[in-house]
């Protein structure tokens, strides 16, 4: 689920991740070692953090899970995992977002256009509390991502650091199976990463958007909810997320027009095909 459920960036294809959530369940659930299926979701964003237009979009995407050893693809994000005890696990962490054009935002019109941005860094997830079953827990989640831009000459935009606790809960009462995923957490971004959504350069300053240097530091906070059902055949997933940018370190940005909103999305996958090897994971 700038960043599905990719984990749940929280951002526009952070939560496109959703193809991007008991009382009784086992410790360990015997799963397919991959699956393969395709659907379609919904999304409502703003165009970037801040912004008062609303992109609404409709879009086939892939769904694919992997319970490898290393390499994982599930609910909680594509990752690596390079290290993992009972309470920590220290895996790779990624984030896309898809471009923005200037021309189609008019607190940006005459400005570059946003590219889309790739980022990619280590994440630890530190368990701080889990049932005995295991189908509930809460974690500290603390990824940091570099950012790059996705062109033909591709640049550094800088790096997003963001720590966010996470409550996961499995079979909800009156709600077998389904499962649900709260999020909250801050953001901060590094001078860079500031600079390229919410500076002003002069020469594209105007009577109504004044030249404006961003700092880097905090960014503002996302809380984010999740419910989600694998049924037989298919998968359904839905999001909420409400972002607030107030104390921002850019907050006084001309290019923040509103300084909190919700998005939402929603995503429905067929399962076409999956391993007949069973593997054992634990949630």
């Amino acid at each position: 689920m700038h960043d599905a459920l990719n984990g749940c960036r929280i951002g526009r294809l952070t939560a496109a991740g959703l193809g991007c959530l008991a009382l009784v369940a086992p410790a360990a659930e015997e799963k397919p070692l991959w699956e393969l299926g395709a659907g379609v979701a919904a999304f409502s964003f703003p165009y970037y953090r801040g912004s008062d237009q609303t992109d609404h979009f409709v879009l086939p995407v892939p769904y694919f899970t992997y319970h490898g050893d290393f390499f994982k693809a599930d609910r909680h994000g594509i990752r690596g995992s390079f290290f993992d005890s009972d309470r920590v696990d220290l895996s790779v962490s990624l984030a896309l977002s898809p471009p923005g054009l200037s021309d189609d935002i008019r607190a940006r019109a005459g400005m570059p256009n946003l590219d889309a941005t790739f980022e990619i860094g280590p994440q630890m997830d530190i368990t701080l509390w889990r049932s005995e079953n295991r189908s509930r827990f809460v974690k500290l989640l603390l990824p940091l991502r570099a950012a790059f831009t996705v062109e033909s000459s591709p640049r550094d935009i800088g790096w997003v650091f963001h720590p966010r606790l996470n409550l996961d809960l499995t079979d909800l009462p009156g709600m077998p199976n389904w499962k649900l995923g709260l999020l909250g957490g801050v953001v901060f971004g590094n001078q860079r990463q500031n600079a390229y959504y919410y500076t002003v350069a002069p020469q594209y300053a105007t009577p109504t958007r004044p030249a404006y240097q961003a700092a880097g530091g905090y960014a503002g906070t996302q809380y984010l909810a999740a419910l989600s059902k694998r049924f037989p055949k298919f998968w359904f997933g839905a999001f909420v997320r409400y972002d607030n940018l107030d104390g921002a370190t850019f907050d006084d940005s001309p290019l923040v027009r509103q300084k909190n909103y919700f998005a939402a999305g929603l995503s429905l996958s067929w399962i076409l095909g999956e391993s007949s090897t069973r593997v054992q994971v634990d949630d």
